[in-house]
């Protein structure tokens, strides 16, 4: 258990930056899953409008250091090869 004031202070700070944060990576995961939603309907316009709305979250969630860059590069990268990969 934290024993100065200071430690008491960060471990409150901590306890809700993990919430925050774990709200947030729900957020991609969401995202993420509504692209793939979309692939699997067939519907390839629907798929390029939910992906643009998904990009700016991940975007966001990355420059917020909630989730590396390259793992957010990385989930970009393959939802918008899967659409293109629509026949």
């Amino acid at each position: 258990m934290a024993n100065t004031k200071q430690a008491r202070k960060r471990a409150r700070q901590s306890t809700a930056r993990n919430a925050q944060n774990a709200s947030q990576r729900s957020r991609v995961r969401t995202a993420v899953k509504s692209v793939r939603k979309a692939i699997e309907a067939g519907d390839k316009k629907a798929a390029m409008e939910v992906l643009s709305k998904a990009t700016s979250v991940i975007d966001s969630i990355a420059d917020k250091k909630v989730v590396h860059k390259n793992t957010a590069a990385r989930n970009k990268s393959r939802l918008s090869a899967a659409i293109k990969a629509m026949a």
